[in-house]
């Protein structure tokens, strides 16, 4: 069996993560027992939500234990087989960790799911056609439930939740209005995803420069709004907010070094009668099927065009994420590891 390296959760970061917060060790990988595959991974996926993992404190998700593989979504080939639904050579989409090599337990409900790559590259089974994919999904068609002419914005709008969110928005009828940061990702966000507007976040450091920004870009007010943010940019889009509006709270990456992020105008949510409601995608299976379908189809045809950020190399994953924490990649956030 093959040599493995891993990078492990060294110890838990004490407020801004830390790359000696990780470790790299080498391992063996164990022998195969029946109905266990392995799978060399090719890609793996760097993702916000890792961050809240690393505190021990409560969170949507549990504690990311230390001296063990930092665990999150692979993409990969089976190179050996004890089950006989996977055979050598298939290319599968798991939940593998941050290292070359995982033994899976195929007989486990979940654990490997087969892909075809014939119009979808592999390494989108991670962002745009995967867990993101769906997050923007179930955010969008499940909460915010837009008509035809509604207007809806999102934040981290260039990244592989926005990118998703917007296709799957226009293909609804809707206004789209993106939040990112740097003209460069603006570009990409009207010019290449096709939203209706974007706002540069850099150049409205505030509520009250952001929520005129938003008044320009949303004239007839806002009827959904996608969160990945939080922060002052939350109280921008509430003050927006048409009745009745509907809010999809995925995540609150202002606030994932610990500090709390009060909102400054909370009644806002009575004056507008907002339905605000959090979710976490992987609570929801029963729709991935349906949303998978969809987006396979819009990669497929052309009308999503995701953007990836790969680092070469499992050593490279520590500064790829600690980088994806402050905004550094554009689109999808990758390791590529073959």
């Amino acid at each position: 069996m093959p040599a493995n390296k891993q990078i492990h959760l060294a110890s838990r970061p004490e407020g801004e993560a830390q790359l000696s917060n990780f470790k790299l060790v080498t391992g063996e990988t164990p022998p195969l027992a029946d109905g266990q595959v392995l799978v060399r991974h090719h890609y793996m996926s760097l993702d916000p939500y890792m961050r809240g993992r690393m505190n021990e404190s409560k969170s949507y998700a549990q504690p990311q234990p230390l001296d063990q593989v930092f665990q999150g979504g692979t993409v990969g080939e089976v190179v050996e087989s004890k089950n006989e639904k996977y055979a050598v050579g298939d290319k599968v989409v798991g939940f593998g960790g941050w290292q070359e090599y995982s033994v899976v337990d195929a007989t486990q409900p979940g654990a490997l799911r087969k892909v075809d790559t014939t119009h979808v590259p592999l390494s989108h089974y991670l962002g745009a056609v995967g867990m993101p994919g769906v997050t923007a999904w179930y955010g969008l068609v499940k909460i915010i439930a837009p008509k035809e002419g509604d207007t809806v914005v999102i934040t981290a709008a260039s990244g592989a939740v926005g990118s998703a969110f917007g296709a799957l928005a226009k293909a609804r009828g809707c206004r789209v209005v993106g939040i990112a940061g740097g003209p460069d990702k603006c570009k990409y966000v009207t010019d290449e995803l096709g939203f209706d507007a974007c706002i540069d976040y850099r150049q409205h450091p505030d509520a009250k420069s952001m929520s005129a920004a938003l008044k320009e870009a949303c004239p007839k007010g806002i009827d959904g709004y996608f969160e990945n943010v939080g922060g002052y940019i939350f109280d921008a889009v509430l003050s927006r907010m048409n009745a009745f509006g509907r809010v999809a709270l995925c995540g609150m990456i202002a606030g994932y070094d610990g500090q709390p992020l009060p909102l400054a105008n909370p009644s806002l949510i009575l004056i507008s009668r907002l339905k605000i409601e959090g979710f976490i995608v992987s609570e929801h299976m029963e729709v991935w099927p349906e949303a998978l379908k969809e987006l396979g189809t819009l990669v497929a045809t052309g009308k999503l065009k995701p953007r990836e950020s790969i680092a070469q190399g499992l050593e490279a994953a520590p500064e790829a994420f600690l980088g994806l924490l402050k905004g550094k990649n554009f689109g999808k956030q990758l390791v590529k590891l073959v």
